[in-house]
């Protein structure tokens, strides 16, 4: 069964700056929770078939999503990946008169039903405040490249 978490926040920054901050291998480990590791599979890439890998870091075990791009355009990228989940984690920065939407839909099914038990029983609910919390981390670190640009281009 098919499972959406769909957050979204209200960005004080261009969509360009935005999408940046999703795509800049360097500035996503600035928002991503610590326990996420994300690692090229080669040289870092969002083109469409670049690979990636999403690592949770828990002792011991290092549960591991292998990623692929699947969808690339202007303020959007989507990753489809496998692993203990199966599915696609879509960011899409869209634009308002005062700066960005950004748009994370998380959407997925686990096919093992273990896991399936154990993230429901346990990891649900905060799957769905982290995500939060990171869009949160995110707007900030969107927010400060914004005022730098801003900042450079009148010096």
């Amino acid at each position: 069964m098919t499972q959406i978490f769909e957050q979204s926040i209200e960005i004080a920054a261009s969509a360009t700056a935005v999408e940046r901050c999703v795509t800049d291998l360097h500035l996503m480990h600035r928002w991503l929770n610590p326990a996420l590791r994300c690692e090229p599979v080669g040289e870092w890439s969002t083109e469409i078939g670049s690979r990636s890998r999403f690592i949770i870091q828990v002792p011991l075990v290092k549960p591991t999503l292998e990623c692929i791009t699947i969808g690339r355009a202007p303020g959007l990228i989507v990753w489809g990946f496998e692993g203990f989940f199966q599915g696609s984690d879509r960011w899409e920065c869209q634009p308002l008169s005062q700066g960005t939407r950004l748009l994370n839909r998380f959407e997925f099914d686990i096919p093992n039903p273990i896991v399936s038990w154990g993230f429901h029983t346990f990891a649900a609910p905060w799957t769905q405040a982290d995500m939060k919390t990171q869009l949160q981390r995110l707007k900030q670190v969107a927010e400060e490249v914004s005022r730098e640009q801003g900042a450079g281009s009148r010096e």
